[in-house]
């Protein structure tokens, strides 16, 4: 497999693997105290986690303002240092948040919005541009949206930005973005369990990257949840909001998707990898436009996501296969 992809439209090459900075985050709610984090982290183990990302040839990072309300971004900033050039940073923005009291308590979709928005992003993440920078905000109208699409194109020009995508399930929205010139990935939910057929088709049709995320099934397909046990307070996936399939509230993993993990786990470990590496190597192989972007907080996480690279995709047959076990 080629280790490196070509992000969609833009001519920006980055790693066939990108790290996703959501956990890092650490904890932080909404105005209901939902958590909206993956738990308690250290800060120090997050910067070396990705430092050995960079050395093992990770060189795409996406995180988001609102992901531990702007801690993610300043801890993935301190972590690049003066690596900086040699990685491709994506964040997001369309969320509102309160950084001292870590809330998230908002969303705002107004034009005039994005450039406040990417000016505290620059100062968080310790640079003078972003690679991809993403609507968040999911179910945004089409038509406001087309509005953000120009003002991002504003951007492109000014330097302070060299790409765009929007992170949404919805092909016909992801469509609106791509119009524009500058337009080069949509970032959407995809792995073994959750198959996106209409969103891969989109970006093969108008040349777009497909950033996945959710490519562990929000760690499902590690191997390492148990059904029935509870995670960390802390943890969203300890009281599940209706968007994150999988979990049940305080119970931890549903054990019907766990039963589906553990049919397709002989395939997923194949050639000696680990049931992570294997969903990640499903991606690669469901097409040529993926990258997938798999959460970590630790250095022995960052070191077994990046060892599927040098595995490579599953075969077609073994894709064929998934599906018959899987019954698509």
């Amino acid at each position: 497999m080629e280790t490196n992809r070509t992000l969609g439209r833009s001519g920006i090459e980055v790693s066939a693997l990108g790290f996703g900075c959501w956990a890092i985050g650490g904890e932080w709610q909404n105005t209901d105290g939902q958590p909206l984090g993956w738990g308690k982290v250290d800060d120090d183990e997050s910067v070396r986690a990705v430092r050995r990302a960079l050395d093992l040839g990770v060189t795409f990072f996406d995180t988001a303002d609102t992901y531990g309300t702007g801690h993610s971004e300043r801890v993935l900033g301190r972590a690049l240092g003066k690596r900086r050039a040699d990685v491709v940073i994506a964040t997001k923005w369309g969320n509102v948040f309160d950084e001292e009291t870590r809330t998230s308590i908002g969303k705002d979709d107004s034009p005039g919005y994005v450039r406040r928005a990417l000016a505290a992003s620059l100062k968080r993440l310790d640079t003078d541009h972003v690679d991809l920078y993403q609507l968040h905000i999911s179910d945004a109208d089409p038509e406001r949206a087309a509005e953000l699409r120009d003002v991002c194109e504003e951007l492109v020009g000014e330097g302070l930005i060299r790409a765009y995508a929007w992170s949404t399930d919805d092909p016909a929205r992801a469509a609106v973005f791509a119009q524009g010139e500058h337009c080069a990935a949509v970032q959407h939910a995809a792995n073994v369990l959750q198959d996106a057929p209409e969103m891969f088709a989109l970006c093969e049709e108008l040349g777009l990257a497909s950033i996945n995320r959710s490519p562990l099934a929000m760690g499902l397909l590690t191997g390492k949840q148990a059904a029935g046990r509870t995670l960390e307070a802390g943890d969203i996936r300890n009281t599940p909001p209706a968007w994150l399939p999988g979990f049940k509230q305080g119970a931890g993993a549903d054990a019907a998707w766990l039963a589906r993990v553990d049919a397709l786990r002989d395939i997923l470990t194949s050639d000696g990898r680990t049931p992570a590496q294997g969903a990640l190597a499903w991606l690669w192989a469901r097409s040529p436009r993926t990258i997938p972007i798999p959460g970590f907080r630790s250095v022995a996480q960052a070191e077994q996501n990046a060892g599927a690279i040098e595995k490579g995709p599953l075969t077609a047959d073994q894709l064929t296969e998934i599906d018959q076990i899987l019954q698509r």
